[in-house]
């Protein structure tokens, strides 16, 4: 399935007609990736189960050639050969990285459902003020600069009080 979050949370605010009417098959989208990722989960972690029995199983009927010459096949014993064993290094890999994905598939399925759905509720209730029409300034927010003017308004109109109190 080809996602791309970068792109699927922007929204046009000239459209949010369009924008609603694809936001319920995109919150889904994302839901079933997000599916696909736990399934995967649940898959490496079966996976790991069979393998380290496999591996129990052969360490039980043939101890002398699984766990060294001698070795009793006690459950350390049976423990740190199928936990070193490659094949059970290789799945618990595969489960790393499948937990991995499914943590970042919860995170977009949450912004788009949630977040993503959010704003566009506000960007319509603005739309509804007409927050969007009337002239068009550009807009160069810089905040800081914005902190440091708001400052010395407030300063002057705290000095302009003082001058008048006295």
């Amino acid at each position: 399935m080809e996602l791309n979050y970068e792109k699927d949370i922007l929204i046009d605010e000239t459209a949010l007609d369009v924008e609603w009417l694809n936001q319920a098959a995109l919150a889904m989208r994302y839901g079933k990736y997000w599916a696909d990722c736990q399934l995967k989960v649940q898959q490496a972690e079966e996976k790991i189960k069979l393998i380290r029995a496999e591996l129990v199983k052969e360490a039980n009927e043939d101890p002398d050639s699984t766990l060294g010459e001698g070795v009793k096949p006690t459950g350390p014993n049976i423990e740190a050969y199928y936990r070193n064993h490659e094949r059970h290094k290789q799945a618990k890999q595969e489960w790393v990285e499948a937990c991995y994905e499914l943590n970042i598939a919860d995170i977009a399925r949450k912004e788009i459902s949630t977040t993503r759905k959010a704003a566009l509720e506000n960007l319509v209730r603005l739309h509804g003020q007409s927050y969007f029409s009337g002239p068009n300034m550009p807009r160069d927010i810089n905040f800081e600069a914005e902190k440091v003017r708001k400052a010395k308004d407030a300063d002057g109109r705290i000095a302009e009080r003082m001058k008048r109190n006295k």
